[in-house]
């Protein structure tokens, strides 16, 4: 993908120039909002390839956001919020967002979420034009058409989610390791990046398991990895 555009949405100005600064230097097109109303607008009318969205803003709280683009696009959101507690994650990623990056972050970490998010997005398009289908109980994924259907119903799951889904898929009763899992996800293994995971395993498999307690499906190895089974 050549020169994405960002969409910035961070109301503190020195973060916010520090951010755009920061895109402009590494030759990423960017556009940037100081508030939520403004954030919505200019994605609706410029349709970005990836948001940085910044938690707590002042006309409203980047969760409302996350709703409100998320019910006309699928557009990568990856937030990025002094806020880290486990709850404040699950809300964000379970609302739609794609990736959580804790502040204070540095600029290489930064640059690493958007070069993998990109990648991500490649992925997502060239799995488009694959004719596969993978069927596995009553767990489809249309490659072609980027969907997973569970016994005939389509899952809503976020870009991150399907990438996370097509990666188990594609290795079926392997056990992966969290370190190769986040870096397929995310292009290297930061620390952060296995929490990361955990949450974005606890909100796919509210999505795909009748049982999220008792999976059917994808198998946690703990302290190892996750492996997908094989379901008659």
């Amino acid at each position: 993908m050549n020169n994405p555009l960002i969409l910035v949405v961070e109301d503190d100005k020195p973060i916010r120039n520090l951010m755009t600064t920061t895109l402009k230097t590494h030759d990423y097109r960017y556009l940037a909002a100081s508030g939520g109303a403004e954030a919505v607008m200019l994605a609706s009318s410029h349709n970005p390839d990836v948001v940085f969205l910044d938690l707590g803003l002042p006309d409203m709280e980047g969760v409302e956001v996350i709703r409100k683009i998320r019910s006309w696009s699928v557009m990568p959101i990856i937030v990025i919020s002094a806020r880290s507690e486990d709850a404040d994650k699950i809300e964000a990623l379970d609302a739609g967002a794609d990736d959580y990056l804790t502040k204070p972050f540095s600029v290489e970490e930064l640059l690493a979420r958007l070069r993998a998010t990109v990648r991500r997005l490649s992925f997502v398009k060239n799995s488009a034009e694959s004719s596969a289908v993978y069927v596995n109980g009553n767990l489809r994924i249309d490659f072609s058409a980027g969907c997973a259907y569970l016994g005939g119903e389509e899952i809503r799951l976020t870009p991150m989610e399907y990438r996370l889904l097509c990666l188990l898929a594609k290795n079926t009763g392997k056990v992966l390791t969290h370190t190769y899992i986040t870096r397929e996800m995310w292009g290297r293994s930061w620390e952060n990046d296995i929490a990361s995971l955990r949450v974005f395993m606890v909100t796919l498999r509210k999505k795909l398991e009748a049982l999220p307690d008792s999976p059917r499906y994808i198998q946690t190895h703990i302290g190892v990895g996750y492996r997908m089974l094989k379901v008659d």
